[in-house]
């Protein structure tokens, strides 16, 4: 079977998939499983064009990865052909343990499990499957392989995973606030002393990069009608699995089921086989499926969330540097308690507040490093001439506070 095959790709053009092994973990149903993700959640509520999968996004991360290499062997930088193949399959896989509406699953379904754990425990099983050919990928994607610039460019302040999503994402939302140089930074990649570096004529993309970054947080991620289908979802999610402890059957399909019906822990999840071959059945379809047939079910509260998501009747979001007024917070929540017929436990479903967080550049985390042409290092905040750089490496915490529109 011919495994050099070539994928159109809307953002890059044509995408080769360079060796057999690529081929088959694409072709593997753990990674074809990412084709049914949305890379981008509730996002699609705001701008319609945000249907892109997480499919894509691995594809696209691995072919810059391709040209990331190309650039530092030209400048004379050791990568063997195994090196490059294990870089390769590292940021292809980066994703694969993302489940659907990740964010908002981390948050009920899966309590405290991290996306990123998930992967590595594919990464382990697939590696178990292929007979040790991912050993090196997996050493890079944790780090501890001994390039470490590898490493960086999996994951970093300036790895291709951030490279990828922020030019996909602009994309298909038509956010052009977020399109970045992503060919010019990639040119400008250097490696001293076993770091990646990015060399001095550089410096303008890098500060487009990271305020595009934060533009695309307030933007997009975190636009609050975005943040509001998200509450809306955790709050779905967390009703159906409460009624499901009370020892409800609602519909779902096995693999959404089963995280209804068991509370599954972090240590339950990694010291049990079955947590995991549920989760690799699940994606969009399952959670979305199951919405729109808890729209008719008995429970006032489930039917109602259901109702909104489908409807796109959202919370009304307030997004504040301050948390909400305690005795305005009172008062929302009698007027939702009077207007619905809710008691004091079920009102707390329809109004509350939370927190979100926006970090553009974290300075403390794998800098990225501007090489000069003495041959030192400078950190970017410290290089710029752009005052307000220092501050993308402060953690913006807004407050939150979503109640229904009709009160």
């Amino acid at each position: 079977m011919n495994k050099k095959k070539i994928i159109n790709d809307p953002v890059y053009g044509f995408i080769n998939i360079p060796s057999e092994i690529v081929f088959d973990l694409i072709s593997h149903p753990y990674f074809q499983r990412l084709r049914y993700i949305k890379q981008l959640g509730m996002t699609h509520l705001v701008y319609p064009g945000a249907l892109h999968t997480r499919f894509h996004h691995a594809l696209g991360a691995m072919h810059l990865m391709g040209l990331a290499i190309e650039v530092l062997k030209s400048k004379g930088h050791a990568i063997s052909k195994e090196e490059e193949e294990a870089a390769t399959i590292a940021i292809l896989l980066h994703d694969i343990g993302h489940g659907p509406f990740s964010h908002a699953l981390e948050h009920s379904l899966v309590n405290g499990v991290k996306h990123e754990d998930i992967s590595m425990l594919i990464m382990e099983k697939l590696n178990e499957e292929f007979d040790g050919r991912l050993t090196a990928a997996i050493r890079i994607f944790k780090g501890n392989y001994h390039k470490k610039f590898l490493a960086q460019l999996v994951s970093g302040q300036l790895d291709l995973d951030r490279m990828d999503y922020l030019n996909r994402d602009s994309f298909f939302t038509g956010v052009s606030e977020g399109v970045i140089s992503f060919d010019r930074i990639i040119k400008m990649f250097n490696v001293l002393d076993d770091n990646l570096v990015i060399e001095e004529k550089g410096i303008y993309s890098i500060e487009n990069f990271l305020i595009a970054r934060r533009l695309m947080y307030w933007q997009v991620y975190l636009h609050k009608t975005v943040v509001s289908g998200e509450q809306v979802l955790v709050k779905i999610l967390k009703r159906a699995k409460e009624l499901s402890a009370n020892g409800e059957t609602l519909f779902a399909t096995p693999a959404l089921q089963h995280f209804l019906k068991n509370d599954v822990s972090e240590s339950d999840f990694f010291s049990s086989e079955i947590h995991l071959q549920h989760f690799s059945m699940l994606d969009d379809q399952d959670i979305f499926a199951s919405i729109k047939v808890w729209r008719e079910s008995p429970d006032r509260i489930l039917s109602e969330l259901c109702k909104m998501l489908t409807n796109r009747n959202l919370y009304k979001v307030e997004i504040s540097n301050d948390p909400p007024d305690e005795n305005r917070l009172a008062m929302l929540k009698q007027n939702a308690a009077e207007l619905l017929k809710l008691n004091e436990e079920e009102v707390s479903y329809f109004v509350f507040t939370d927190i979100i967080r926006n970090r553009a550049y974290n300075a403390g985390n794998s800098n990225i490093n501007i090489l000069l042409k003495n041959n030192s290092t400078i950190d970017i905040a410290k290089a710029s001439d752009l005052s307000n750089l220092e501050s993308l490496d402060k953690t913006v915490q807004k407050h939150i506070l979503c109640y229904p529109r009709i009160i």
